[in-house]
């Protein structure tokens, strides 16, 4: 019997060994298969909204909506990534962790350059970040006021952080939806300037030193969508025909153009007080269905640069990666440019000089098929399509079973489109297997078309950014293939082959 009971011991110790070998070898081909080579993912656990982003001393500081613990939302944290180029990460320690105020929600970094908050030490300009503290017993309790904002600050350049004493710094006025502090130095008023999501529109406060804050005006009420609950605003300046135009923008879900979560955006004047635009369009900075809850980085200049959460919640917690979840978008150069009098916002992949161009094919005409793995084409890469005219065309990326992304523009509807409802796995959401359309805004004075594709996402930038979508598709096994076809012989389609490596 004793010889029995160890040889069934043993046979389940074997069984729990193969089990393990199991799970780890659909880990690391989950990894090999899933994880980006070019997009900002976490080592492991769960990340959504990008926080806190700001530019110092040849370091871009990335921080980020954190669950260390999971690979789906809880209680969050600000995780902390720095690069030199956008492209390639190092991975930090967490930079805040919650406390008895609450945890640690989404919300942005100054540079205190003039030390207005006087955190500062022997003459050095503090970093400062403002977030939201959301109290999870309050909420559990029924209570509406458990959102408060909050500040830290960091005297070694955004590594290490200490919370202020005194908060929170903008006690809830019992508003149920009342985050995402995004601040800004306005210099025509001399004050620092917070925009917050409240509800379905967004609230302005000032202050002199970062610690105490005056309630401004409103905006948003009879503007914009609101089909869901505003997140994520962002506000600031941008020169256009040589004038000054602010751009708000204001994170929304749902309500989106191709479902779910997106960003809507406003274009107008900002006074130190109030925001005004003239228009009463809709406007989406990106029809895809994957960019959310982008803002901008601070202290970069002239230049605008933004990053998004390449996800959507109508699925983030469900989609196939395993020790992590959520990616985002490459860095982005916003513009603004004009039709027929009204301004809209374009965005364009930042390149670096780091980028390498090691191979180019010209002249893919239409009807033609390229087997990727015959010119030993990997991702990341990015395609550019230009056209005298632009015509339709339809670009597909396919595998050896049959799977197959698509993507191009119809003439006849003036739209461009992504169609991944065969691009691999989508069971874990009804509607995610879709085809997104987005319109042509605006011919650019080169019909250029660029598409960066990595792994499981792709981002379109056309009419040279005019019109950009978004998109994430989990293939089986990975895309070897590409085919386009076009209705005019004079379609040219340029690949490019891009190693993203720093110096």
């Amino acid at each position: 019997m004793r010889t029995l009971i160890k040889i069934a011991a043993g046979i389940f110790l074997l069984l729990i060994v193969v089990v393990k070998v199991a799970a780890q070898q659909k880990i690391n081909k989950n990894e090999t298969l899933y994880r980006p080579d070019m997009h900002f993912t976490p080592a492991k656990g769960w990340m959504n909204d990008p926080n806190g982003m700001f530019f110092k001393d040849g370091v871009y500081h990335l921080y980020f909506q954190h669950n260390p613990d999971s690979n789906v939302w809880g209680p969050m944290h600000w995780g902390h990534a720095t690069s030199k180029d956008l492209i390639s990460w190092k991975h930090e320690p967490i930079a805040i962790y919650p406390d008895y105020i609450g945890t640690i929600f989404s919300g942005s970094a100054v540079v205190d350059r003039y030390n207005s908050s006087g955190f500062g030490v022997d003459g050095k300009a503090p970093i400062v970040a403002i977030f939201t503290q959301h109290n999870m017993d309050g909420e559990s309790a029924g209570k509406i006021d458990f959102q408060n904002q909050s500040i830290a600050y960091s005297n070694d350049n955004g590594y290490t952080w200490k919370k202020y004493a005194g908060n929170p710094v903008i006690k809830n006025p019992g508003i149920k939806d009342f985050r995402d502090p995004k601040v800004m130095w306005h210099e025509a008023s001399k004050k620092w300037i917070m925009v917050l999501a409240v509800k379905n529109k967004v609230s302005f406060y000032s202050s002199m030193n970062l610690k105490e804050w005056k309630f401004e005006s409103d905006f948003g009420i009879d503007k914009g969508n609101h089909e869901g609950v505003w997140e994520c605003p962002d506000l600031f300046s941008l020169q256009y025909n040589n004038e000054t135009a602010w751009v708000l923008l204001s994170s929304i879900n749902p309500g989106g153009p191709n479902k779910g979560s997106a960003t809507q955006y406003f274009i107008g004047q900002f006074d130190g007080h109030q925001f005004t635009t003239p228009s009463n369009k809709t406007k989406w900075m990106d029809y895809g269905a994957d960019n959310y809850a982008g803002v901008t980085f601070s202290n970069t200049g002239d230049k605008r640069i933004l990053l998004g959460w390449m996800s959507n919640w109508m699925y983030a917690q469900q989609v196939p990666t395993i020790q992590w979840r959520s990616a985002l978008t490459t860095p982005r150069e916003l513009f603004l440019f004009d039709v027929d009098g009204e301004k809209y916002l374009g965005s364009q992949f930042f390149t670096q000089p780091q980028i390498k161009n090691l191979a180019v094919f010209n002249n893919i005409g239409s009807e033609n098929v390229v087997d990727m793995q015959s010119y030993v084409l990997n991702f990341p890469c990015k395609f550019s399509l230009s056209q005298e005219e632009l015509k339709s065309f339809s670009i597909s990326l396919s595998n050896t079973i049959g799977e197959h992304l698509d993507f191009g523009y119809d003439s006849l509807s003036n739209q461009f489109f992504i169609d991944r409802s065969a691009a691999g796995v989508h069971d874990f959401n009804a509607g995610f297997a879709q085809k997104h359309m987005a319109p042509r805004i605006a011919t650019s004075p080169t019909t250029g078309v660029s598409v960066i594709i990595d792994k499981t996402s792709i981002e379109i930038f056309a009419d040279n950014g005019r019109t950009v979508m978004t998109d994430i598709f989990f293939p089986t096994v990975p895309f070897t293939k590409i085919s386009m076809q076009s209705r005019t012989d004079k379609a040219k389609i340029n690949y490019r082959i891009t190693n993203y490596l720093t110096p």
